[in-house]
């Protein structure tokens, strides 16, 4: 049997207030940026859409999340849901769930 304490765990809640965003780093080197992100009830800004260089795969661990893209498109995402965003695919977050905290895996290439 192993020794699992102090192992980083991706569902580490964070402080149950989580009046902005939070993000943090996992993983970052030369070409790859992995990140996880919490959001509870939080979305883009409105005056604006991502317009970013490097690819985007988002994973979905827990919650509820809604990406609205600029073509008009909408994906709903639920735990286990990933989606691939290509290099300047205008996106942005429409909605995350504000009952509960959304946590989203990010890994950003090039």
């Amino acid at each position: 049997m192993h020794d699992n304490q102090g192992m980083p765990n991706l569902s580490n809640k964070i402080a149950p207030d989580l009046t902005d965003e939070f993000f943090e780093t996992l993983v970052k080197t030369g070409s790859v940026h992995i990140e996880r992100i919490i959001s509870q009830g939080h979305t883009s800004p409105a005056e604006g859409w991502y317009d970013q260089d490097r690819n985007e795969w988002v994973l979905l661990v827990q919650g509820a999340a809604c990406l609205a893209f600029e073509d008009g498109r909408e994906v709903a995402l639920g735990p286990g849901d990933w989606l691939e965003i290509p290099a300047h695919q205008k996106h942005r977050v429409a909605w995350t769930d504000p009952a509960q905290q959304t946590i989203w895996l990010a890994v950003h290439y090039p």
